[in-house]
């Protein structure tokens, strides 16, 4: 299974969980399941990483397209889908016109396209103010997965070696 994820992920795990500076394993775990062709995250997602200046803005950088993979006709089709699932909803205008400006949008398109499962902390609210990349993945039936779900799926361990 493929695995697609979300800026967020990235973001709570560099804040909170898996620090760069003391879970690298974490870090190389992503790049190691990347070369085994099981995580992916897309191209506006590592331009939004890589527009900060910090750890994780540098380790972005260190990706190229394998990692954070370009559009292609099939996801330029796929937006379409995306698109009007979202237009066809109860949103307001605002929350409509401010999730096609987003990588969220993308995210949800290449999942669709390539029939990858979406990785993210968002959850469902149905909320008219917001749109989610949870509600967009329920309604085009499009698999989500907890990052927790996946690490655990995919049997990641982080174990404590040698202090160095």
């Amino acid at each position: 299974m493929a695995y697609l994820l979300d800026s967020n992920v990235f973001i709570e795990a560099k804040n909170r969980y898996y620090g760069i500076d003391f879970c690298p394993a974490f870090w190389d775990w992503l790049i190691k399941q990347n070369a085994n062709e099981h995580v992916y995250s897309i191209e506006k997602v590592g331009d939004e990483l890589t527009a900060g200046n910090d750890a994780l803005a540098d380790w972005a950088k260190g990706r190229d397209e394998t990692f954070f993979l370009p559009p292609d006709e099939k996801v330029l089709q796929a937006l379409t889908t995306v698109s009007d699932w979202v237009k066809g909803r109860q949103y307001h205008q605002h929350a409509v016109t401010s999730f096609l400006q987003d990588a969220d949008y993308y995210v949800i398109a290449h999942a669709l396209a390539y029939k990858q499962t979406v990785v993210t902390h968002e959850v469902a609210e149905n909320k008219p103010k917001k749109v989610k990349i949870p509600e967009v993945c329920i309604g085009l039936k499009v698999k989500t997965r907890s990052l927790w779900q996946v690490l655990r799926a995919e049997r990641a361990r982080f174990v404590l070696g040698k202090a160095v």
